[in-house]
């Protein structure tokens, strides 16, 4: 998803994680956001404001009684046209000034002048960050609204290990989107299953599927963006999630199963978009041994999740078709087998195990919707638009980019 003229106030302060502005501003441009760098002077320490400059493609400011054009109230000027302020890294002795409403720069000025949310991403040492003062202020911080993205969990720079660590960049990107996004699923709790399974044949050896999780994984990180209340079931997956969203590791069948029913009924929304074992092998208690030419495997059929469900529902079902051929006839049988509302289909040649898919949307009354191919990430965002559409009683295919 493209954020068009979206407005970033990037704060930078006296942090040792200063230095990953400079990535963090690198991902924001790419991301078609306009970055405004406000530095403190602590943080010019530990990383020049020219390659912040350079980076942003915008003049760094610094100095708050620096003549400037116009009214020269730029403490106000810049908060009241910006969509979002972040504070990244936020140092504790910022996140202090905040709490107490000490404007004595021109970024905690801003901060306090401002009319737009304002986001921080505190990163510091570990017994910085549990200190009761630092603790305090982060409970004044959050009444009054202040949003919070991390920290993390890792080694530090002094050596140390504990959180306080600046949140990875990837996640702390998924905020920002979030909060300057249009939240079109703010108040919908939304389940997502996602990636293979995995079923044993032996204590050493496997059966599964080529199953990525790429896009169940996107779905779930679009729909955290667009708002809403978000919980992964992880099976089988090549890439990782984001930590602000909640998992539930479920890698074979039968947890897919045990994790699903348990979350099912208190989700507004259920998105089966991980690739589920259909049959299971008997499972060996020895290791078997390659003695024989030929091996033959006993397989069971599993019993179908989905199909369940469907057939139980309470809210609201989408399903996945991913087929070799046939693709609008097997799906559109999926779907009223399985009394799906909504199903999602690909031909796996297309799609499975690649970053980029094409897919079709069939609703319940058996409209098709073709869907451009384009990056799973970016794609996601339609599919989830055309979900709320039918979710919400709408006609399919009349979303024209809200987003």
């Amino acid at each position: 998803m493209q954020i068009v003229n979206k407005k970033i106030i990037l704060g930078v302060t006296g942090s040792i994680s200063a230095y990953k502005a400079a990535e963090l501003i690198r991902l924001l441009r790419k991301s078609n956001f306009f970055v405004q760098v406000v530095m403190t002077q602590s943080a010019k320490e530990f990383i020049s404001p020219i390659t912040l400059q350079a980076l942003s493609g915008n003049p760094v400011l610094e100095n708050m009684w620096e003549p400037s054009e116009g009214n020269g109230m730029e403490h106000i000027n810049l908060s009241r046209t910006a969509d979002l302020i972040v504070i990244a890294p936020a140092s504790a002795n910022f996140m202090a000034k905040l709490a107490n409403g000490m404007a004595d720069d021109l970024l905690s000025n801003l901060c306090l002048a401002r009319n737009c949310p304002l986001l921080i991403a505190p990163a510091m040492n570990l017994e910085m960050w549990n200190n009761p003062a630092t603790q305090r202020n982060l409970k004044l911080l959050e009444k009054d609204g202040v949003l919070l993205s991390g920290p993390d969990i890792g080694e530090q720079a002094c050596g140390e290990y504990g959180l306080g660590r600046l949140i990875e960049l990837e996640d702390l990107m998924l905020d920002i989107k979030k909060y300057t996004s249009n939240a079109l699923l703010k108040d919908k709790k939304i389940l997502i299953s996602a990636g293979g399974t995995i079923e044993k044949i032996d204590p050493a050896r496997a059966i599964t599927n080529l199953s990525s999780g790429l896009m169940g994984i996107a779905l779930a990180e679009a729909a955290y963006v667009l708002g809403a209340d978000v919980t992964l079931i992880k099976g089988n997956c090549s890439v990782n999630v984001s930590k602000s969203i909640k998992q539930i590791e479920a890698i074979n069948h039968a947890e897919m199963q045990k994790v699903i029913e348990k979350h099912i009924q208190v989700n507004d929304i259920y998105i089966s978009a991980a690739a589920i074992s259909d049959y299971i092998p008997k499972l060996s208690g020895h290791k078997l041994k390659k003695d024989q030419e030929a091996l033959q495997l006993e397989l069971h059929k599993s019993e179908d999740i989905l199909k369940k469900i469907g057939i139980n529902k309470a809210n609201f079902i989408v399903g996945f078709a991913a087929e070799s051929e046939n693709l609008v006839e097997n799906a559109k049988k999926k779907l009223k087998s399985k009394n799906l509302d909504l199903i999602v289909g690909n031909l796996i040649d297309d799609s499975m195990n690649k970053r980029d898919a094409k897919t079709i949307i069939i609703s319940k009354n058996g409209e098709v919707i073709d869907l451009d191919k384009k990056n799973k990430n970016l794609l996601a965002f339609d599919i989830l638009s055309y979900i709320n559409d039918a979710y919400s009683g709408d006609k399919l295919g009349e979303f024209i980019g809200r987003l």
